[in-house]
């Protein structure tokens, strides 16, 4: 027994082995879905099967002062909103299935804003199968006849397959099976469930007519999503424990030996049929993560990877088992991924976990539309830059694509509303510079070296042979003639030797005679035992053509109403059908109706969390202001008491003031009466100072009060070198009296004529100035 062999995945040449290598643009390709209503602004026309043009609004016109302008793109071709789901998949994806058959890998991802109809592209419903149910139906339409069994193809750790003999599958089945891990086959062992078997119709079922019938295939399936810049795989059975529940657990990714980039610990299924590996997909679209936004219900938060492997390797030289080798054993694979859409977060009023995926969302879409730039400018502009494809896990997972591993494909969806336009505008310029982005061909693998059409003379010697077994009797004749031809031979007594090397010999013949003759009895034995079993039989068939002529009539009445009840049953079996299809699309609405439930519960749930923090901190900032208003009303009392006390002190200092100015006044006025009088009483009378009266003593306490708070002198007052004070007047004041008495003409006051000279008041002005308590010299020109 051979040792099992080992399949590598095909490394590709990249675009620095070669420079002659034969390079493709990546196809691209646009789709316009319809309106959502009648009433909507549609800002996209479509001019030709390869160009579309985009029409501004005319608010964003005005806001914009024609900023925006009637602009056109061209593509490798352009999907009406009248486009089918077929029409679609023949001329996008089913070129990429072609390349899977023979030993190619793909890559076709849908781009576009969110609630554009990507999911619905990729996916479909029921009666309109989109991409990935109608490919997993052509491989499996293709490659139906030449599967292989199952565990014959066996997934490892490094991104690689193992090919077991027929034995060590055999037995691996028998162990699956006992633990009831493995799917059933919806085709051999249970009926199709009725809205897989929907998604496509009879009438557009693909099939390749160019498949190598030497070859067993085998598919394996597996799904992964990208959330948050983490890989989790949708297909892993964790054990749920409701006490303490576990986050699904991210995957990483590795380089095998081959370069080539893969997830570790991916769960890859293998599934038979079209029905078994669209359920599989379904068991993992229900663990991806969506949401609901304000511009689409079932918004996807995260994108999804679902690669289609198939493991093929050629037969042996009789066309009975696969060949034993590990070198002949290609491994293609096909990923259809499912891009989340861009979105701008003052459009879905995005908050908490919601803001976070739009973010990562977006910065992964940013990170492949650099990757894409830098490749662009390598290809043009002849630079060697590295490109940032470890900057996103989902242009990491796919750089082997764009080094020269498969061809790629995008699919751009566009919703022609005008509220998305300004969304449109980018991604019809990423899009416009991806189709300049250039993709090393995939070279064709070798085929094996062994000659040509090994199933079909197989299968041929097994039609002849059935041909004649049928001639002499049917196969259990066969079975019982061989049975008695071996007894027989086994019964008989063996031939001595007959050779005879003397002639006196006397007992070979003798002998020779002696078991000729038993040989001879022995025939003449199962002769008789043959007539006897076959007169047997003969009146055994007699009697049982009596018994049948006897029965007919029975017969005959039962089977009439034999056929009656499959009447009945199989109006019943189609009314069954009816009821199951029915009850199927009822639960589909009530997956969707409880996910959409829990997806309000959540957000309830979440704005009932917000409320109470929300009311929680009104409710401290009451608190707060109430606090803050009472040691308001405290600083305002104090400052008001402050404030009065000032004020008092202030008008008791003004009255002060003006009382001490009301003292000078009057002091002034005294003394100029004093003057007045003396200058009255006469001319040579010696002058003598009116004696100062008395102050009350509240005239004293004013001039103390005086003393201590000086009033402000009618002047400047400047410091002095030794340390005192002058002061310079600027108000003086001159006054001059005419003696009555005296001539007209002045005269000196040193004369006899004493009483007729004129007393000079401007020279006592300053003496009685002097004798003041402040000293003020006031004068007044005349």
């Amino acid at each position: 027994m051979q040792r099992p062999g080992k399949g590598k995945t095909p490394r590709r040449p990249g675009p620095k082995k070669a420079s002659n290598t034969e390079r493709d643009p990546v196809g691209v390709y646009c789709r316009i879905r319809p309106l959502g209503s009648e009433d909507e602004e549609c800002c996209v026309e479509m001019i030709s099967s390869t160009t579309i043009q985009l029409h501004a609004p005319d608010g964003l016109k005005a806001n914009r002062n024609g900023e925006y302008k009637e602009t056109q793109y061209s593509f490798k071709k352009v999907f009406g909103i009248n486009t089918t789901q077929l029409e679609l998949f023949e001329d996008v994806a089913k070129p990429l299935v072609e390349d899977l058959i023979h030993c190619k890998n793909g890559l076709l991802f849908t781009y576009g804003v969110t609630g554009s109809g990507k999911t619905f592209t990729m996916t479909g419903s029921p009666g309109e199968g989109g991409l990935l149910p109608r490919s997993l139906d052509m491989i499996f339409n293709s490659i139906g006849p030449f599967q292989a069994k199952r565990f014959v193809f066996k997934p490892d750790d490094k991104n690689a397959m193992e090919i077991q003999s027929q034995v060590d599958a055999l037995l691996e089945r028998q162990k699956r099976d006992s633990q009831q891990a493995v799917p059933k086959t919806p085709s051999s062992r249970q009926k199709p469930d009725p809205e897989f078997a929907d998604m496509i119709s009879p009438d557009e079922a693909c099939k390749s007519e160019n498949v190598d019938e030497d070859g067993c295939y085998s598919v394996f399936v597996s799904y992964i999503e990208i959330y948050n810049n983490y890989i989790y795989d949708l297909l892993e059975d964790a054990p749920y424990d409701p006490i303490r529940p576990k986050p699904p657990q991210s995957k990483i990714l590795r380089e095998d030996q081959n370069h080539n980039m893969y997830v570790a610990g991916c769960t890859e299924v293998e599934v038979k049929s079209t029905e078994e590996a669209f359920e599989v997909f379904w068991k993992g679209q229900k663990k991806r993560r969506i949401a609901n936004t304000q511009l689409n219900r079932e918004s996807s938060r995260s994108h999804s990877v679902f690669t289609i492997k198939l493991a093929q390797a050629p037969l042996d030289a009789d066309g009975d088992h696969i060949l034993q080798d590990k070198n002949q054993v290609n491994v293609s694979q096909l990923c259809l991924v499912d891009l989340a859409g861009s979105e701008r977060t003052n459009r879905t009023r995005a908050e908490g976990s919601r803001l976070r995926e739009a973010g990562n969302i977006n910065q992964s879409l940013m990170t492949l539309r650099t990757c894409m730039e830098v490749l662009r400018e390598n290809q043009m502009c002849g630079t060697n830059k590295m490109v940032p494809y470890r900057d996103s896990k989902v242009t990491h997972l796919f750089k082997n694509y764009f080094d020269g591993e498969g061809k790629v494909r995008m699919i751009v969806c566009v919703n022609p509303n005008a509220d998305d336009y300004e969304e449109t505008v980018l991604v019809m310029r990423f899009a416009e510079m991806t189709q300049e982005v250039e993709v090393a061909r995939p070279v064709d693998r070798p085929i094996c070296g062994l000659a040509p059409g090994r199933r079909h003379r197989n299968q041929a010697f097994r039609d002849e042979l059935s041909r004649r077994l049928e001639e002499r009797g049917g196969p259990s004749n066969a079975v019982d003639d061989r049975v008695l031809m071996t007894q027989f031979i086994e019964s008989l007594p063996d031939l001595p030797t007959c050779e005879l090397v003397d002639p006196a010999d006397d007992q070979t013949l003798p002998r020779l005679i002696e078991v000729l003759e038993r040989r001879h009895q022995i025939r003449q034995m199962m002769t008789e035992q043959f007539n006897k079993t076959a007169n047997t039989v003969k009146s055994m068939l007699q009697q049982f053509d009596s018994q049948l002529s006897a029965k007919d009539y029975f017969l005959h009445d039962q089977q009439s109403k034999l056929n009656e009840k499959d009447k009945v049953i199989l109006s019943q079996k189609t009314e069954i059908e009816r009821l199951e299809k029915k009850s199927k699309t009822l639960e589909y609405k009530i997956d969707i109706l409880q996910k959409t439930t829990d997806m309000y519960e959540q957000d309830k749930r979440a704005l009932q969390q917000e409320l109470e923090t929300r009311e929680q901190r009104l409710q401290s900032e009451l608190s707060e202001r109430k606090r803050m208003e009472q040691r308001m009303q405290g600083v305002v009392t104090d400052t008001k008491l402050k404030w009065e006390k000032e004020c008092e002190r202030r008008v008791n200092a003004k009255q002060l003031e003006m009382q001490n100015k009301l003292w000078v006044k009057d002091e002034k006025l005294k003394q100029l009466k004093a003057i007045v009088t003396e200058s009255s009483s006469g001319g040579s009378a010696p002058t003598e100072r009116p004696e100062k009266p008395e102050r009350p003593s509240r005239e004293r306490d004013r001039n103390i009060q005086q003393k201590r708070s000086p009033s402000p002198l009618p002047g400047n007052v400047f410091k002095t070198r030794s340390g005192g004070q002058t002061v310079q007047f600027t108000d003086i004041e001159t006054l001059k009296q005419e003696c009555p008495l005296a001539p007209s003409r002045k005269r000196r006051s040193g004369s006899a004529e004493g009483p007729a000279e004129v007393e000079d008041i401007e020279n006592r002005a300053p003496v009685a100035s002097t004798n003041s308590s402040h000293g003020y010299q006031k004068r007044r020109k005349p």
